[in-house]
């Protein structure tokens, strides 16, 4: 079976086993781990941040940073397909107390004219306009990375009203190698960062934040408040150190094989697609007959698993252990199943 569901299927090689098995370890909670401490050491180091903490999950991630920039009745803006308003079970307002405020980005990325007249607080009524949440690359928006001068423009706005920003970077790797955008940047641009192992690097478990020292204190305790506080977790910083070194520079195949199947997709008579969209390794199309669903058990006949995303549409991910041959494998059946 071809598994492109997500790039979060994928399993650990045998060299991550051995960098996983041979791992030096000690208690995260005491702050004696030293691999994990590496770890966070190298990645704030790679982005520009003061510090950095390992924690169990995107979500996670994002939730902790949500948590450290706002106060209760405070009011977050972020585009209404992002991962922190349909994917985290409505977190923030379980644990933060804040307010999502949803705006129409295009291709799930917000933009300056968007967020003028939306920066709220003036008023005892109102809520309090604090954070700005971007995602990139756009898991709903098909995989789109915002450019470094959209970035800018959004930071001068920020700091212009008195706002922090949140980047959700779980696919961030991704837009770093579509953009060749230095590490480095993001650091000029947000407060909080948040980078996922295992999504497209390929680790079984992990991501991590990014933001001040301050910050990551306070995302610490707040972490062992959640249930996140982890002992011996080397193991799994291991794995993600070495997803960083040999997966990362993998995602460059990904993101062609997107594009051409992006192709095939185009050329099929009863599919759509915006070829123009297709800047990672996600791809959105959509069916002009019948529903997403009801392929679904068609494609898996013919042995390739995707996953419905809306009504009529279909999301593809690549990954690193989706190969050339697993590709033609994939279009063939496309062309059996789409094209008259």
């Amino acid at each position: 079976m071809i598994d492109l569901r997500s790039d979060t299927v994928t399993k650990p090689t045998s060299e991550m086993r051995k960098a996983m098995a041979e791992a030096e370890v000690g208690d995260d909670v005491f702050g004696e781990d030293p691999t994990v401490n590496r770890l966070e050491q190298k990645v704030a180091s790679l982005f520009g941040f003061e510090a950095a903490l390992f924690v169990p999950s995107g979500t996670m991630a994002n939730q902790l940073s949500i948590n450290v920039l706002t106060k209760q009745g405070d009011e977050v803006l972020i585009d209404k397909t992002g991962h922190i308003f349909n994917y985290e079970s409505t977190a923030a307002a379980h644990l933060s107390s804040v307010l999502l405020k949803t705006l129409e980005g295009k291709k799930g990325k917000l933009s300056v004219d968007l967020l003028q007249n939306n920066v709220r607080g003036s008023h005892d009524w109102d809520p309090r306009t604090k954070v700005i949440s971007l995602e990139n690359t756009t898991n709903k928006g098909g995989g789109c990375c915002y450019k470094e001068e959209e970035l800018n423009r959004i930071r001068e706005f920020a700091d212009n009203n008195d706002l922090k920003i949140h980047l959700d970077g779980a696919r961030l790797w991704n837009a770093m190698t579509a953009t060749g955008t230095d590490p480095i940047f993001y650091s000029t641009i947000a407060d909080t960062l948040s980078v996922c192992f295992s999504k497209g690097l390929g680790a079984p478990v992990g991501s991590m934040v990014l933001s001040s020292k301050e910050n990551i204190k306070k995302a610490r305790r707040m972490r062992k408040m959640w249930g996140g506080g982890m002992r011996q977790i080397g193991i799994l910083a291991a794995a993600a150190d070495h997803a960083i070194e040999y997966h990362y520079p993998l995602l460059e195949e990904d993101h062609q094989r997107a594009k051409e199947l992006a192709q095939t997709i185009s050329s099929c008579s009863k599919l759509s697609i915006d070829i123009d969209s297709v800047e990672t390794n996600i791809l959105i199309f959509d069916v002009k007959e019948g529903d997403a669903e009801s392929v679904i058990p068609h494609l898996e006949e013919k042995g390739v698993r995707i996953v419905p995303f809306g009504p009529k549409t279909l999301r593809a991910t690549f990954h690193f252990q989706v190969m050339d041959e697993d590709l033609e494998k994939v279009e063939v059946a496309f062309k059996e199943l789409f094209d008259e």
